[in-house]
């Protein structure tokens, strides 16, 4: 079944005797399009609709689920386990520790490893040398990465205590070069430890390579992250009028007052990346 008959169905079936139940079907039968461009001059034209009659309409639309099969789907949530913790100890600094339940406990087996001295057949001895030559490699391997993991997240700790205080806003920016600099290996080591990590912070769980982000010019010379500008974008239009939403290119001038010089191509990106709609969208959801 499509979306229109979905809709059409649970209309009728719940909201048959509802004052504005013909002009919805109508609505769902010939103007579904409209809802999708979210063009509601024209539906309240089209049907002639008073404000509240346009209101009660919309109010029993949003009421369908365009998905009711859902409900019946049985599917386990998906959790995240940290792989660093972050906690403020008791002078004020922040300590990362590994998440012990996934920390590695593998050790190779005492049986196995004696049996090197007690095997006198010298091709035996080399086979079982050569594995557990390979088992202590792959222990090695897994400690190694655990390090790397402590090593990134203390290095981000240093370079962005502000973020762990405040939060998104206090974001400086960082890219992985600047990390892999400061512990002498490669990028691409950095990249390995931050991928699919994830470190417990107290604002919520975030991916290692969250942390990575790059710079905006502030207009006192130095530089803010891209985080912290999708941050204060965020905040401003959380904070703003509903009757009077704020266009990307107000956002661009409040952002520059702040001292943040970034284009209002650059606004609507990021805003479209925290799934917030054009300011049009918004002031007809209002």
């Amino acid at each position: 079944r499509d979306l229109q008959e979905c809709l059409l169905i649970q209309l009728n079936h719940l909201h048959s005797e509802d004052d504005l139940h013909h002009k919805a079907c109508l609505l769902l039968e010939k103007n579904l399009d409209l809802l999708e461009k979210r063009d509601y001059k024209k539906i309240k034209k089209a049907y002639n609709l008073t404000d509240k009659e346009y209101e009660q309409l919309i109010y029993l639309l949003r009421s369908l689920n365009p998905n009711p099969g859902h409900i019946f789907e049985e599917k386990a949530g998906d959790y995240i386990t940290p792989d660093v913790f972050i906690r403020k100890a008791h002078d004020g600094q922040w300590i990362a520790t590994l998440n012990q339940d996934i920390e590695s406990k593998l050790r190779v087996n005492e049986y196995y490893k004696n049996m090197i001295q007690q095997t006198a057949n010298t091709q035996d001895k080399k086979y079982l040398q050569d594995n557990l030559q390979q088992a202590k490699g792959f222990i090695k391997a897994l400690q190694n990465r655990e390090s790397t993991i402590l090593n990134v997240t203390n290095e981000i700790i240093k370079r962005q205590s502000a973020f762990f205080k405040y939060g998104d806003q206090a974001m400086k920016p960082m890219v992985l070069k600047d990390i892999a600099e400061d512990l002498g290996v490669h990028e691409s080591t950095v990249s390995r430890a931050s991928t699919q990590k994830y470190m417990h912070t107290p604002h919520g769980i975030y991916e290692i390579k969250y942390f990575f982000s790059s710079h905006v010019a502030t207009s006192t010379g130095g530089e803010c992250s891209s985080t912290a500008i999708r941050a204060m974008i965020q905040q401003l239009v959380k904070a703003e009028d509903p009757g009077k939403p704020l266009s990307d290119s107000k956002l661009t001038n409040l952002l520059d007052k702040q001292g943040i010089n970034v284009a209002r191509r650059t606004v609507a990106k990021y805003r479209e990346a925290l799934s917030i709609p054009s300011s049009r969208e918004r002031k007809c959801l209002a």
